[in-house]
């Protein structure tokens, strides 16, 4: 396999001057708690916006996005350095194929996670789905499945089309609340989150515009209907996560093949043992001591019989 190329940062010199600013201020607070390296992994259904996404976070057209061809079959990692950090972006394909999960596509991923260390999942969804059905908690539980509870921890929801304009009747905050509760609680009750995860835990939701007709500011930063410059916003939000979420997860073998169906239950077997062993003791317990009461029946009852009388039972 090809060593990965890491290129030089030159993409976020295309950013507004203000954008810049906020970015390597950002850069520099990871500097200062010693994070060289952030690798971000990118999942979700097709044609959501991860690709699109990973593009503007970059500054760069690093993945090829089109809204005629099918996303490409495998992960692409994108690096990119700057002042000694090492920015990772893990674009992947669409989790869903013919309205069921990709199970191969999952497969696909984790071999290509293989000895990587996540320390941040972007979960790309679209602001305007309006509707939340059994696909979309499949698609959680798959992801739960293949990396453990724990990658929720270090997840952030991001909602693409965010510069939507809500239907008739509601406030673009009240849409937003909306959309984005219906989509945790998918998130939750698929990631089997216990009662106490569920109160302590604060997945953010994150707004994303990648259309080009994208609102600005005077500093001609893309902006969101609420007003905020979106890209460092999201960045902000993945550099909070890394941050505070303690070390990222290694995708190493052991989660790649799963537990080992060998493995299962064998914690079970002293007790599985020492149960059998006590039914074995009972049972030979209980067949010493029916032995004397059998022998002196039988005795009994041939006695009765040299005497011509007939068994108790009989009479």
């Amino acid at each position: 396999m090809a060593a990965q190329i890491i290129r030089e940062w030159s993409g976020i010199q295309q950013f507004p001057l203000a954008t810049q600013t906020k970015l390597l201020e950002l850069l520099g607070k990871l500097n200062q708690e010693n994070v060289s390296t952030l690798t971000i992994l990118v999942m979700g259904k097709g044609g959501v916006g991860k690709s699109s996404t990973v593009n503007s976070i970059v500054g760069e057209r690093v993945v090829a996005v089109s809204a005629f061809q099918s996303e490409g079959p495998r992960p692409v990692m994108v690096s990119r350095t700057r002042a000694g950090f090492t920015l990772n972006i893990i674009d992947t394909p669409g989790l869903v194929e013919g309205g069921y999960v990709n199970d191969q596509a999952l497969e696909i991923i984790k071999r290509f996670l293989l000895n990587k260390t996540i320390d941040v999942l972007l979960f790309v969804d679209r602001l305007d789905a309006y509707r939340m059905d059994n696909l979309d908690a499949q698609i959680v539980k798959a992801i739960t499945d293949n990396f453990g509870r724990e990658i929720w921890q270090r997840g952030l929801v991001v909602l693409t089309h965010a510069q939507m304009l809500p239907p008739d009747g509601l406030s673009y905050e009240e849409f937003l609340s909306r959309r984005s509760e219906a989509l945790l609680k998918v998130v939750r009750d698929g990631a089997r989150m216990k009662l106490q995860d569920k109160q302590g835990s604060s997945i953010p939701i994150v707004l994303v515009e990648n259309g080009g007709r994208c609102n600005k500011n005077d500093d001609d930063e893309k902006i969101l209907l609420n007003g905020i410059s979106w890209i460092p916003n999201l960045v902000k939000m993945i550099v909070e996560v890394a941050l505070n979420k303690g070390r990222g997860i290694l995708v190493d073998k052991k989660l790649i093949d799963g537990p080992n169906p060998n493995q299962r239950g064998k914690r079970f077997i002293p007790l599985i043992l020492a149960f059998q062993f006590l039914v074995v003791k009972l049972i030979k317990g209980s067949i010493a001591d029916d032995i004397p009461r059998q022998s002196k029946l039988a005795w009994e009852i041939e006695d009765d019989i040299s005497r011509g009388t007939e068994p108790a039972w009989e009479q």
